[in-house]
């Protein structure tokens, strides 16, 4: 037996097991072929890459570390004696075999590939030579069997029972791409005033300078537990939170953290990851928002009703009443592009400030609007005139400091970076197009959203005339190193077309 050691090293969504090379109870060399290992005790098990370390002060020859996420797991305390066995691997990899060789998988076969990934069961090789087995083709049945076992794989909110929510549970999701988007932290406050519930449980970034829940943690905490947010939603009628501790569809988390640095985006992996987190967040009644752009995830029309149809067609074998918006992605949405920034723009609409970005209020009350249609007591087409009404007399700014008193004061005060530089226009003209890729790039090079400060706060849009040598926008950076970064990825190439 050794003993158990926690190691303060975050690992992400990995698990990851340290061993002395000098080992008093095994053979390294035993597992090192593997590059992985099983730790055992009191029934308790799990399965982790295997490093192994020379320094006794890391690790001791008697011990086993773990990092982070292994050590919360595993669930053992500090000191406990554990036994490590060679990994034996997940039946189920036979099934992704079959899938790279051109076969349809079952539900069942599936849900057993989705469990052994959300045991943690298989090696980040393995996981990708499933997405990339699942790139390749996917029935209709097979998106929709994968989004069943996503949603089975974990936490399924139930919002009635005692003293619970009857009825209709709204939400909202937009699938991406377009920097600065931020219509869920006005929609949420708009909807819950109208009476309507709509838990919002959201992301933080991955490859953007920044996701719903980074911006909320500007101006409230996010890192709630399921009981609080439950009962957030009962008093407030909204909330708008991190989902990591809800452990909705966590197989999720797990293959979007593959997907990620192997580029892959498709739809059926795409509808399967959004509609399995919001089913299992107990949404009953679900908007999703589509931008369509010539840099956005989705570039054209025919492509954006293509996705719509998936949508539509897996929602409503989940039992969701399921809307989709299709909208502009031509250019970033509001002014400002990372987490204090798009903060900036969310509160300047809800406080119906004259100089709020105008594109941004209208694009909230165009998805607010579609939301309380859900409302039986709001007759269509008049849905957007009631989200105005709330905004415009103030109701949702209440609601949105509402929520933010009850979720309590954020980790940090988040202030604006203080390195400043300004891209200058090469030419007099108007400008034609802004790059969202490009532009997010460049404000996540400067930091956003690790550094909430950090980001991009644009002072030209598509259609407005500017002068040559006048500032199209601004880089904001806490440190010099981002700072520098994102000046030369600018220079390069500004993401902005004047023509």
């Amino acid at each position: 037996m050794l003993t158990l050691r926690h190691l303060a090293i975050d690992t992400v969504r990995e698990n990851v097991a340290f061993l002395n090379r000098r080992c008093t109870r095994y053979h390294v060399e035993d597992f090192l072929g593997l590059g992985r290992v099983e730790v055992r005790n009191d029934g308790r098990s799990l399965l982790a890459v295997l490093n192994v370390v020379d320094d006794p002060a890391i690790v001791g020859p008697d011990e086993i570390g773990l990092s982070d996420p292994a050590f919360g797991q595993l669930g053992l305390a500090a000191g406990s004696a554990v036994q490590l066995v060679p990994p034996t691997p997940p039946e189920s990899f036979e099934l992704v075999r079959a899938k790279v060789g051109g076969a349809a998988l079952t539900d069942d076969q599936l849900a057993a590939i989705i469990r052994d990934i959300t045991d943690q069961r298989y090696s980040k090789i393995e996981i990708a030579a499933f997405l990339i087995a699942c790139a390749s083709f996917m029935t209709t049945a097979e998106v929709l069997g994968l989004t069943r076992a996503m949603i089975a794989a974990g936490t399924r909110l139930d919002w009635g029972g005692p003293g619970g929510i009857a009825g209709t549970i709204a939400d909202k999701h937009c699938i991406g791409g377009i920097p600065g988007n931020r219509t869920s932290m006005i929609v949420v406050p708009i909807v819950a005033a109208h009476g309507l519930p709509i838990p919002k449980t959201s992301s933080r970034a991955i490859t953007s300078p920044a996701g719903t829940a980074d911006t909320m943690e500007v101006l409230a905490n996010v890192d709630l537990p399921v009981e609080r947010m439950q009962a957030l939603v009962r008093e407030a009628g909204g909330c708008l939170v991190w989902g990591g501790h809800v452990r909705l569809s966590p197989a999720d988390d797990i293959l979007i953290s593959i997907e990620r640095p192997l580029a892959i985006d498709t739809r059926e992996q795409l509808v399967a990851s959004i509609l399995s987190k919001k089913a299992a967040a107990g949404s009953t009644h679900l908007l999703i928002d589509i931008p369509v752009g010539p840099s956005a995830k989705i570039r054209s029309a025919g492509e954006a009703v293509r996705l719509r149809k998936l949508f539509e067609h897996v929602g409503d074998r989940l039992g969701l009443t399921l809307e989709v918006a299709i909208t502009d992605g031509s250019q970033p949405v509001g002014r400002g592009i990372g987490p204090v920034l798009e903060a900036r723009d969310v509160m300047a609409v809800l406080r119906n400030d004259p100089a709020s970005p105008a594109d941004l209020t209208e694009r909230a009350l165009l998805l607010a609007g579609r939301i309380l249609e859900f409302d039986p007591a709001v007759r269509g087409g008049s849905g957007n005139r009631r989200a105005r009404e709330l905004l415009e007399s103030g109701a949702a700014l209440a609601s949105m400091e509402r929520i933010i008193g009850l979720q309590g004061p954020p980790p940090a005060v988040a202030t604006l970076g203080s390195l400043v530089a300004e891209v200058a226009s090469p030419a007099d003209g108007i400008v034609s197009s802004l790059d969202c890729y490009r532009l997010a790039r460049i404000a996540r090079l400067a930091g956003a959203p690790t550094d909430k400060g950090a980001g991009i706060d644009l002072l030209r849009k598509v259609g407005e005339r500017v002068r040559r040598g006048e500032p199209l926008y601004r880089i904001h950076a806490g440190t010099n190193a981002d700072f520098t970064f994102a000046q030369a990825h600018a220079a390069d190439n500004s993401g902005v077309v004047v023509g």
